[in-house]
């Protein structure tokens, strides 16, 4: 069993994994930051002054933090957007790398056999003429 764990933790996509999750949490807090210290300010200013973390609804002894629940919200969006902007970027790198490879040389069989058939094409069309 403990040779079945070596090998699976040495596989690559763990430590992949890993390193994605330590970077993933060191990302999320500096979107956070600039959704509580940036976005929210100027959405507040422009909504009024208001400030969505401390709304709240008091239900008998409860206490909503509904505020909280929309600053979620915009953080999640905004993170989200933030990854999409990353991966499609990456991916257009990506795909410039990757290059059409050519296509062989056609060999003197292939040429002749499109020839025979552009003429038997041509001879189609005049005869329904």
């Amino acid at each position: 069993m403990l040779k079945e764990f070596k090998k699976f933790i040495s596989k690559g996509n763990v430590v992949d994994l890993a390193i994605g999750v330590v970077i993933g949490g060191a990302f999320s807090k500096i979107v956070s930051s600039l959704v509580d210290d940036i976005i929210m300010p100027i959405v507040g200013i422009i909504i009024g002054g208001i400030d969505f973390t401390d709304l709240t609804l008091k239900i008998g002894e409860s206490k909503l933090e509904y505020g909280m629940f929309i600053q979620n919200i915009v953080d999640f969006l905004i993170v989200a957007f933030c990854i999409f902007i990353v991966i499609r970027t990456f991916n257009k790198i990506i795909h410039k790398k990757e290059e059409k490879p050519a296509l062989p040389p056609k060999s003197n069989e292939v040429i002749l056999l499109e020839e025979i058939r552009d003429l038997l094409k041509n001879e189609k069309t005049t005869k329904n003429k």
